[in-house]
């Protein structure tokens, strides 16, 4: 199911989200059979092939593919995930139209009946529009209000309710019919051990988060990662690494403080403090709330000010860069991606079905 709130766009509906997943397919899907001719004709195999010169110095194709390794594994990887993903949607449709046809037979009634009986749901009441807008206010844009956004809301919950009925329905018919999907998510590597993190080493769930301390998404994400530890406990450990975007002028430097606090132990600390103050993260911002937080004045002030970290964050920068992140914030759940600022009911999906998998059971559903 989509997401009621989308990180890169703000405060988005349905459809914007649909059409960034569409634009997002085009340039994985098949070509036209006269794209394809063109695209042959004009690819570039020579690596020795000359494609410009300038001041009388000449850029061949091999010096473009090598400066662009890094893209090209990006791409290579998106088309691979939105291959995985059609497959894995289409086998999935495959056995819900046979177990939906088994049942029907038994019950003697038309597909089309039993579907529509089992996606009923409870309406929605103005209660239901309160207790979500309650605990979503740290996710919705300030300029937007309460009124603005009560119509998103209600078929937002609308289509979770449908939703939660249908997965019900089609998890009982899979325990009936004994259905068992073989096909495994796709998985990227990405390195978890000695940096900051929450949670026992031994934890059936890690998840990696690449975040960066002047982004206004990542902010909003934090709150969702503290239900996070608050749900699973210790059965999820919070590895945090850093990716400070270019256009943030305070954000390198804030992410090597949170590495000079790190060296103290009061990683956490520091982190919780830049989010919940990112407009004070110039670097006499930055020592004054190390002071605060009882943090060693001198050994602070002199880490940050020989920038004794930045070589850690620029490497934290090339790792999530070669693991296909390229925005904040990025996480991977045990090496499965997921992009944006999310909802708790996003990552819990995927954490439950890392437990499920492990043969750990999954957290109840109260998060606190």
């Amino acid at each position: 199911m989509s997401s009621f709130i989308r990180n890169r766009t703000g405060f988005s509906g349905l459809l914007p989200g649909v059409l960034m997943m569409v634009l997002g397919l085009c340039a994985c899907l098949p070509a036209s059979s006269a794209q394809d001719k063109a695209a042959k004709a004009g690819a570039v195999t020579d690596p020795a092939k000359v494609l410009a010169t300038v001041n009388g110095k000449s850029i061949t194709a091999g010096e473009v593919e090598a400066a662009s390794t890094a893209e090209f594994q990006q791409i290579d990887r998106q088309c691979s995930q939105q291959k995985h993903d059609l497959i894995e949607g289409k086998l999935k449709q495959m056995v819900q139209d046979q177990m939906v046809e088994a049942e029907a037979k038994a019950k003697g009634v038309t597909k089309e009946v039993l579907l529509a009986d089992a996606t009923k749901a409870a309406d929605v009441t103005d209660a239901d529009v309160d207790k979500f807008y309650d605990e979503n206010k740290a996710q919705i844009p300030p300029t937007m209000t309460k009124e603005q956004v009560t119509p998103r809301i209600k078929g937002y919950l609308a289509q979770q309710r449908q939703g939660e009925a249908r997965q019900k329905f089609f998890s009982a018919l899979e325990a009936k019919y004994k259905a068992e999907y073989k096909i495994e998510p796709i998985r990227v590597s990405v390195e978890s051990a000695g940096f900051p993190a929450m949670g026992p080493a031994n934890a059936p769930v890690t998840i990696v988060e690449f975040s960066d301390f002047q982004c206004p998404f990542c902010s909003r994400l934090k709150p969702t990662m503290e239900q996070v530890r608050a749900k699973y406990g210790d059965k999820v450990r919070i590895v945090f690494r850093q990716y400070p975007l270019p256009m943030h002028q305070n954000a390198s430097k804030a992410a090597e403080a949170a590495l000079c606090a790190n060296d103290q132990g009061k990683f956490w600390e520091m982190h919780n403090a830049m989010f919940d103050d990112q407009q004070g993260l110039a670097v006499d911002a930055l020592k004054a709330k190390a002071a605060k937080l009882g943090l060693n004045a001198g050994t602070f002030n002199t880490c940050l000010d020989t920038s004794k970290h930045a070589d850690q964050v620029r490497a934290d920068i090339a790792a999530g860069s070669t693991a296909g992140v390229s925005g904040t914030p990025a996480m991977f759940v045990n090496g499965r991606f997921i992009s944006g600022a999310v909802p708790l009911d996003d990552i819990s999906k995927v954490v439950d079905d890392e437990l499920k998998h492990s043969g750990e059971p999954k957290a109840a559903a109260k998060s606190k």
